[in-house]
């Protein structure tokens, strides 16, 4: 267990945002040339000196994090100016967080999107860490969890966040599940195969599983996401929850909501399920856990 005085991503981020807050410029979307221009100032800078990204276009690499070889204390950020906007923001946060969680043990970080997953053990954990801090900084989870607390969960609901804190529907998306009460399921699909998915914790407690048929996974018949006529459907369609779920009782319905990309290869499914009592998880002990740390300020 790592010992308390840390630096996790979760404990830099909240760090940031409450001097952010302290100078009255915690709003949304998080300011990240504010954040840029600070840090050197703050104990995560250590003097060096920070430059202003820079746009550049790479192949498959979203953004890098560079030292001067000619001045050890000066660090650019390089970001791919073919994506999104949003993506861009992304991009830039996660590059932050390299500069505060990893500088001292790295002299550059070239990322892509494809390193969290396919990446050696330790190119995947500093990315899952970069990604991470960057969740944190621009997804606040108390400021989040004002807003989805009681409301219905769609995608126009979460499209509408999206925008508000400057991110994607997809990293929003994967944010509402570590935040939200209800039990609910995030399913990537690329290219017609799931790439991830996401439960929720009350969907862990209750011990939410999809039904697996070939690997790689492709969508189940009796879907949404096998119905290539529905391109989106945002609102959500009720069906019976053992149509996606084979851990769910006749009786039992969801509310599947599907949005495909632009390019019409990737989809995000998102399920929201009824509730239900918690499960034991006795004599499995194979239950992987996504930790929504309520009990932090905000979150991670």
């Amino acid at each position: 267990m790592a010992g308390s005085d840390e630096l996790t991503p979760f404990k830099a981020a909240a760090r940031i945002l409450d001097w952010l807050e302290a100078i009255g410029e915690l709003t949304l979307p998080i300011n990240l040339d504010l954040v840029r221009q600070m840090l050197p100032t703050t104990p995560f800078g250590k003097g060096a000196v920070l430059l202003e990204p820079a746009p550049v276009t790479w192949g498959s690499s979203e953004g890098a994090l560079v030292r001067n070889p000619d001045n050890p204390n000066e660090w650019g950020i390089f970001y791919n100016a073919k994506t999104r906007p949003e993506r861009q923001r992304f991009t830039l946060a996660h590059e932050l967080g390299h500069f505060v969680l990893h500088r001292d043990s790295h002299a550059s970080f070239n990322c892509d999107k494809e390193s969290i997953y396919t990446g050696a053990d330790t190119l995947k954990l500093i990315e899952r860490e970069a990604d991470e801090f960057a969740s944190n900084l621009l997804m606040p989870g108390d400021l989040l969890r004002q807003r989805i607390t009681g409301k219905r969960i769609d995608f126009h609901l979460l499209g509408e966040l999206a925008k508000e804190f400057g991110v994607s529907l997809e990293a929003m998306c994967i944010r509402l599940i570590k935040f939200t009460e209800q039990r609910a399921v995030l399913v990537y699909w690329d290219y017609g195969f799931m790439k991830y998915h996401w439960r929720s914790q009350s969907a862990i407690r209750t011990r939410v599983r999809l039904r697996s048929t070939d690997d790689p996974q492709e969508p189940l018949p009796d879907t949404l996401a096998a119905d290539e006529d529905i391109v989106q459907e945002w609102d959500g369609i009720q069906m019976p929850a053992y149509h996606w779920c084979s851990s769910e009782p006749p009786g039992i319905t969801l509310r599947e909501m599907k949005h495909s990309f632009p390019s019409g290869n990737r989809v995000l499914s998102l399920l929201v399920l009824e509730s239900a009592a918690p499960r034991d998880f006795a004599g499995s002990g194979r239950e992987d856990a996504i930790d929504n740390n309520k009990g932090r300020r905000y979150g991670n």
